[in-house]
């Protein structure tokens, strides 16, 4: 095996034994294979939306194959093979598409080669050793590391897009033009003869489309939800029965909500979980009670000491303990062996499983933290905003956000946010923010100098931010008085970054380091264009952006 797509890769380099996520090699392997099918798809799929011919469901299909190589997503080496044997079956479905769009056009099919191609082995064992046949290093050697590195930076934002895509369909909301980028995408990897100059294209479109699909699923989780409202929440427990929901789906915790409502079973939400607290139609369940631990990384510990039944949705789950392995679950695409799936949507295992475990004996200190500052909210005060920048009480704004995990160097986040001083305000999203989202920052004229957005999705709520103070400063947004200190883990940051570069957002640091799968070249050449570069210490950062904007 190898695999680099997150920021905990082994030795900085890549993974070849045992992933540091959990991962064995069987899993990595069937993933590999599984994007491998999902290109044999596009490569009819492509062709027949070029002849005007399109099919839902293997759009649909292409989404749940990207998704489930997320990274904490699926460990479940069977459930992965039932993918690709199911993929096999779409890419029939595609070929038929296919070939029917050639005769109503009345056009010559094509002779298609690679991943359209191949043949499945019979065995799981067979598609093991298929696997290992189509890693990254394939590629590498192929192409050299630079076109292969840009590879895989479109490859996964093409993964952490598909997992926003789904979310919002999950509600009900889609968009042809995404699915017709990843079907290009993908075509692209199978088939072309890669230039770094069209890599480098594809990647910023990939951004252009990502920032299409996080609007989406804002729209999705607004019309569902209502838009967010500032919410102070619980951190601490109430005594009773509960359950804790990790992830990232608001629906499972929707429906999950309304199957334990008069069953004396509190609900905390874990992780990116969170912002949940500040949509008007999820915080009006009274037993949605409050969050409880901090981010995906310290779930073993954290579950291990939670009294009742966990679900995981969607992706950050880590192998599970012998403490509380029979009572966690998962729903989605989430799999790990010998854990119970719920799949239907009936969560009735999982509230069996609260009920018979003891639960909170008392009710905890009376402590809360704020979240609920979409875009909306934040644009509700802009006024006050814009004002307290002219009269100097705020000096300047940064995004200090992003992944959280378990690579030691990751206290710079928290060190920054201490540092910053108090004339600035602080937007913060996604997991990164329990580095130090319990921490008291006060307030400026009464506005909060910790605003929460929401989840890393949510990083278009703050793109909207910036938007809208740059308007009202009649100026672009690299002229603000803003900096991004971002933090990564896995795919789904690497198709926010490739949005934010889209955009042409200059300056950003990253950390805790930088993508294994970029390489020396390519690096500079994002510093050219966006002066992208990595985080150093927290004072030599924050010196330099105050002195850089004095």
């Amino acid at each position: 095996m190898f695999c680099f797509q997150c920021e905990q890769t082994s030795k900085g380099t890549g993974c070849t034994d045992f992933a540091v996520c959990g991962k064995d090699e069987s899993t990595a392997v069937l993933q590999d294979l599984l994007v491998h099918a999902a290109k044999g798809i596009a490569q009819f799929s492509h062709r027949s939306r070029l002849l005007g011919a399109t099919d839902p469901e293997l759009d649909r299909f292409l989404l749940e194959a990207l998704f489930i190589t997320v990274t904490n997503v699926n460990f479940d080496p069977a459930a992965i093979e039932n993918a690709i044997r199911r993929a096999i079956a779409m890419r029939g479905r595609a070929e038929a598409l296919y070939h029917k769009a050639t005769r109503t056009a009345g056009k010559s099919a094509a002779e298609i080669r690679g991943p359209a191609t191949w043949s499945p082995a019979r065995t799981l064992e067979g598609l093991i050793s298929q696997g290992e046949a189509v890693s990254s290093l394939m590629r590498r050697e192929r192409f050299g590391p630079d076109i292969a590195g840009l590879q895989e930076l479109l490859l996964y934002g093409l993964k952490g897009m598909a997992a926003y895509a789904e979310h919002a369909l999950v509600l009900g909301h889609e968009d042809d033009s995404t699915y017709s980028f990843i079907a290009e995408a993908l075509y692209y990897l199978a088939e072309e003869i890669p230039s770094v100059e069209a890599m480098f294209a594809l990647c910023l479109k990939c951004g252009e489309v990502n920032m299409r699909v996080m609007e989406l699923l804002d729209t999705a989780n607004t019309g569902a939800y209502g838009h967010p409202v500032p919410t102070p929440v619980r951190v601490e427990p109430l005594r009773g029965k509960a359950i804790l929901v990790s992830g990232h789906d608001l629906k499972d915790l929707e429906k999950l909500l309304v199957q334990t409502e008069g069953q004396g079973i509190n609900i905390y939400t874990h992780g990116e979980m969170l912002p949940a607290h500040g949509y008007p139609e999820l915080k009006k369940f009274s037993h949605l009670a409050g969050n409880h631990g901090g981010a995906w990384q310290d779930q073993k510990d954290e579950f291990a000491k939670f009294p009742g039944a966990i679900l995981m949705t969607t992706n950050c789950i880590q192998e599970p303990q012998t403490d509380y392995s029979q009572r966690i679950f998962t729903s989605g695409f989430v799999g790990w062996p010998g854990v119970t799936h719920i799949s239907n949507g009936d969560f009735s295992p999982v509230i069996k499983s609260a009920l018979a475990a003891p639960g909170f004996a008392e009710d905890g200190p009376d402590k809360t933290i704020l979240v609920g500052f979409g875009h909306k909210a934040v644009l509700g005060v802009a006024d006050k905003v814009v004002e307290a920048v002219k009269t100097g009480a705020i000096k300047h704004f940064f995004l200090v956000g992003g992944c959280d995990g378990a690579r030691s160097g990751r206290d710079y986040y928290t060190d920054f946010a201490e540092s910053v001083p108090k004339d600035c305000i602080i937007l913060t999203l996604a997991c990164g923010k329990y580095r130090f989202n319990k921490l008291d920052f006060g307030t400026i004229g009464g506005i909060p100098r910790l605003l929460d957005i929401g989840q890393c999705n949510d990083a278009y709520s703050d793109i909207q931010i910036a938007v809208a103070l740059s308007k009202a400063f009649q100026c672009g947004v690299n002229d603000l008085p803003l900096s991004l200190v971002l933090s990564w883990y896995e795919q789904k940051a690497v198709a926010i970054l490739l949005t934010l570069l889209h955009l042409g957002i200059r300056n950003i640091r990253l950390g805790p380091t930088l993508p294994a799968f970029v390489t020396p070249n390519v690096l500079k050449v994002l510093h050219e264009k966006f002066n992208l570069m990595p985080i150093k210490t927290a004072e030599q950062d924050l010196t330099a952006i105050l002195q850089l904007t004095a």
